[in-house]
């Protein structure tokens, strides 16, 4: 087996093989057709599939196009002015359409990089389309949902046992193509424990396939290795690893997120900030049940943790 990541090898390049309801995988395919790409605000949890759509319409329209990170090089006024402009204002010299693509685009910068956006979409709109991908579309400003035609990655209850099919069966031919052998029991547990969150699988399974076997160890190290990421965060104060931390994990069942924070106490925390840790964690375990935002209140019981907490 070679270094390539497996979401990159195995990423579908057109509309038709990604993992969506069939009401989106038909909007999309309805775009492909159509041969234009409007801007388009992709918004839904991590790893459901936005960047893949983005860069597969891309591909099927034969598009130039260009990734921006917003958590990093996006959240800097200095990349619209220069990057982002500068590949905005030249015309494609295949004669094609352009494409930025901005990964993450409730990162950016909501009183700066946002505002400055909404003049350079209007600007090169005859020559350059948008595609923002978010987590959460409320964090993204009022002028640029405006522009751009807003596509939530929701899957509803009946669509989850279809989508999880088709999950197992992509990830079944992912490890016969990479010669590792599986037991389908552990798969469908894996899935169920991450979905919809299809990147998130299919990387776990690649770090664990260094032997050539998936086994009931995945779900256990899968775990560890996960908080072992939020904890190097709070000991070296890293709000914006947190941060990110929460944003990719707190769809999944917030109150079992508290309880395996309390229960790694004795191992994670210092002896003296135990007590301090109980309470903080009590506190925000209890909120979680009223509050209607829980990614927030997840990230102020972390900050305090993180401010109030010595860390082993």
């Amino acid at each position: 087996m070679n270094n390539t990541l497996w979401v990159e090898k195995f990423r579908p390049t057109k509309i038709e093989h990604c993992i969506l309801p069939n009401e989106i995988k038909t909007m999309f395919q309805s775009i492909v057709d159509s041969g234009e790409i409007p801007n388009l605000l992709l918004t839904g949890s991590p790893g459901i599939g936005k960047t893949t759509v983005a860069k597969a319409l891309c591909n099927q329209l034969d598009c130039d196009w260009l990734m921006i990170n917003g958590s990093d090089e996006g959240r800097m006024i200095d990349t619209l002015r220069t990057t982002v402009v500068n590949y905005a204002s030249t015309v494609s010299l295949s004669g094609g359409k352009k494409v930025i693509i901005i990964d993450e685009a409730d990162y950016m910068n909501k009183d700066s990089v946002q505002p400055a956006l909404r003049g350079v979409i209007e600007e090169f709109s005859k020559n350059c389309r948008f595609i923002f991908t978010c987590n959460f579309k409320n964090r993204i400003i009022p002028a640029l949902h405006s522009r751009c035609s807003v596509v939530d990655f929701v899957i509803s209850k009946d669509a989850k046992p279809t989508l999880a099919m088709e999950m197992m069966e992509n990830t079944k031919r992912i490890l016969n193509e990479e010669s590792v052998k599986y037991d389908e029991k552990i798969l469908a547990d894996l899935i169920l424990k991450y979905f919809p969150d299809f990147r998130r699988v299919i990387n776990e399974l690649q770090k664990y396939s260094l032997n050539g076997v998936i086994d009931d160890g995945i779900l256990k190290q899968s775990s560890d290795e996960n908080f072992n990421e939020l904890f190097v965060a709070l000991k070296g104060k890293d709000f914006s690893g947190m941060r990110k931390w929460v944003a990719q994990n707190i769809d999944n069942d917030h109150v079992r997120l508290y309880r395996q924070i309390y229960d790694t106490l004795n191992k994670r925390f210092e002896k003296q900030s135990i007590p301090q840790a109980v309470l903080t964690i009590a506190d925000y375990s209890y909120k979680s049940a009223f509050v209607a935002d829980q990614e927030v209140n997840m990230v102020a019981c972390l900050t305090e943790l993180m401010l109030e907490c010595e860390f082993v």
